[in-house]
Parts: C-alpha cells; sequence; structure tokens
C-alpha cells in the first residue's frame, strides 16, 4: 500500500505549479468530485476557466498518462467530443515538486440521462466513433481489464484492509469466492481495443444535442461492450430497448460482436468487487473515510452480500440478446 499522502498539496502549490505553465489563476481554487486525483477548477487572467487535474502518484507512470493524453488527442481529431489536455511547449504533462498534473478546459453541462432513449442514440453513435478510431492500434502501456486486477487484487485488498465486520466475513467471503469463481469462468475477453474505460453517466456531459465525454483516467484496453453496459438500467426489458438503442447507433459507426453481450454481467461483477477493492486500498488517505463514511458499517456489509448473491443469480441468467 502506498504511503503517499496528498496532504503536501496546498493551495499554494497548486497555484505556484498552474503559474509553471504560463496561466494564471484570477479566481480561487474549487475543488471537484474526484477522490483517486486531486481536481480544481479556477478563472484564469485570460478569462477562461480550466481545470487542474493532480495525478495521485505511483498509479500511473508518465508512459501511461502521456499514452491516455494521446489517445485523447487522437479522438479529439477524429471529432470524437471528448475533453483533450491542454498543450503547452510541446507537452501536455508537467511536473511540480513532484506532482504530475495536466490542465483542461472547463466544460459546462447537464449530467447524462440513462433512461433518455434519445440522448443513448446520440451517446452510441459518439461511442461507436470513438471505438471506430480506438481500433486502429492498442495501448502499449496501459494495463487491460482482467479478472487478476479487479477481483483477486481486489479480494486482498479487502482482506488487508480489515473493514469486514468478524460476524459478516465468512457470509461476505463466501459469496464473494463464489462470485469470482464463476465470473473467472465466464470472462474470456478478446478482440480487445482501447476504451474509455469508465464510461458512467458522471463521465458525460449533455448542453442541448452537444455530448462531451470527460475523464480517461481509467481508459485500458478490453471488450468493446465495457463502454456501453454500464448505460443498462432498470428491469430486463429496460436494458434490451436500451441496448438495441445503443447497438443501432453505434453500427453505424463500428460493428459490434455480438457474442460480447454474455460479458455484461461479469463485467459488472468485476467492477462491483474491484469498486469494493479500490475504496479499501484508499482507506489510508483520509478523504475516503470522509466521503465514504458508511463503507465501515455492518450496514453496507449486509448489503453487499445481498448485492453479490443477486450478482451471482444474474450471472447464471441467459445473457441479453439481440437479433444481429
Amino acid at each position: 500500500m502506498s504511503k503517499f499522502s496528498f496532504s503536501d498539496l496546498t493551495p499554494d502549490l497548486i497555484l505556484d505549479a498552474i503559474d509553471t505553465v504560463g496561466i494564471y489563476a484570477e479566481s480561487g481554487l474549487l475543488a471537484l468530485n474526484s477522490y483517486e486525483n486531486r481536481v480544481y477548477q479556477f478563472k484564469a487572467e485570460d478569462g477562461k476557466r480550466y481545470v487542474a487535474k493532480f495525478y495521485r502518484p505511483e498509479r500511473w507512470t508518465e508512459a501511461q498518462i502521456n499514452e491516455e493524453h494521446q489517445f485523447a488527442f487522437e479522438l479529439a481529431n477524429a471529432e470524437v467530443p471528448v475533453v483533450a489536455p491542454i498543450i503547452r511547449d510541446g507537452t501536455s504533462l508537467f511536473s511540480h515538486q513532484g506532482y504530475l498534473f495536466t490542465l483542461f478546459p472547463s466544460v459546462g453541462g447537464r449530467i447524462f440521462e440513462v433512461d433518455n432513449l434519445d440522448q443513448l442514440d446520440v451517446l452510441g453513435r459518439f461511442i461507436g466513433r470513438m471505438h471506430q478510431t480506438a481500433k486502429a492500434k492498442p495501448f502499449v502501456h496501459r494495463p487491460t481489464i482482467t479478472s487478476a486486477e479487479y477481483l483477486v487484487e481486489a479480494r486482498a485488498h479487502l482482506v488487508a484492509s480489515e473493514l469486514i465486520p468478524m460476524s459478516l466475513t465468512t457470509a461476505f467471503y463466501t459469496v464473494l469466492d463464489m462470485v469470482i469463481k464463476q465470473v473467472q469462468q465466464a470472462y474470456k475477453a478478446n478482440s480487445l481495443i482501447r476504451l474509455h474505460g469508465d464510461c458512467h453517466a458522471g463521465n458525460i456531459m449533455w448542453t442541448g444535442e452537444k455530448l462531451m465525454f470527460v475523464d480517461l483516467d481509467d481508459s485500458r484496453m478490453g471488450p468493446a461492450i465495457q463502454d456501453l453496459w454500464m448505460m443498462l438500467s432498470g428491469d430486463r426489458n429496460n436494458q434490451l430497448i436500451q441496448l438495441d438503442t445503443l447497438v443501432q447507433a453505434y453500427e453505424e459507426f463500428c460493428p459490434l460482436d455480438f457474442s460480447q453481450f454474455k460479458l455484461i454481467e461479469p463485467l459488472r461483477a468485476l467492477r462491483m468487487v474491484h469498486y469494493m477493492g479500490w475504496v479499501a486500498k484508499r482507506w489510508q488517505d483520509p478523504a475516503f473515510p470522509r466521503n465514504f463514511p458508511w463503507f465501515a458499517s455492518d450496514k453496507y456489509w449486509e448489503q453487499q452480500i445481498l448485492a453479490l448473491k443477486e450478482q451471482l443469480s444474474a450471472l447464471n441468467e441467459s445473457s441479453l440478446s439481440l437479433m444481429p
């Protein structure tokens, strides 16, 4: 577990770092909702609003961050609506007193509505365009979605954290291990491409008819369906309608392997377990107990036992299916 702390990242240090790029803040710093990194919005002397993102040290290498940035530039050049980093003096990744950071133009708008079929139609086309560009080449430095990281490593972080109440430990790990075994058998990903990786409603901004992808911090290699399944909500019938809307729009620009539909529930399980492991891994960062106080409560782990049992049932059901 990393011993790094963001406690040294003071407002003065942040403003000094921004100054080194030749952008001078006129307003104060508004902390945005981010736990893995530290992200701040500000207005500069040029009248524009910017977002400064300071990366958590030891999470990504410089090569991995630069590869994320290059992916964003490729997408922007292909007219895929993504918020790409600002380039100064030929680089988009800057360093100040041991912190790596980058700057973005600030983008406003409403959060994407996952139950709005018109918005899903627009989103499907843009993800299709994103994947059309993504298929041109693989990532070299960034990782792949694997059960080893998302399940096995996550489980190890949970065990090490000792946050699960003793009275619930047996029940929790019994069902967790059943889910892990099931997913390891079912998740045989192939046809891997570069992905957004964390394509949920919070990372999509919507203004009128204009859509914008933000935050490629979790971009990695994986199956194309990863960038689609998180838009599915409600009961099975609603999910089928949503999936049909997304896929029809997606395939206007990029073909989709329908056999990947069987990966939806394994990917959902991967995300569930990975999320728990992520919070457990970061628990020594004061921001996590402060923002996730329920994570150490009996009630939360009782809910996770039920959620894992429900996911185990979903893994045993037939996968969603559309006529090709």
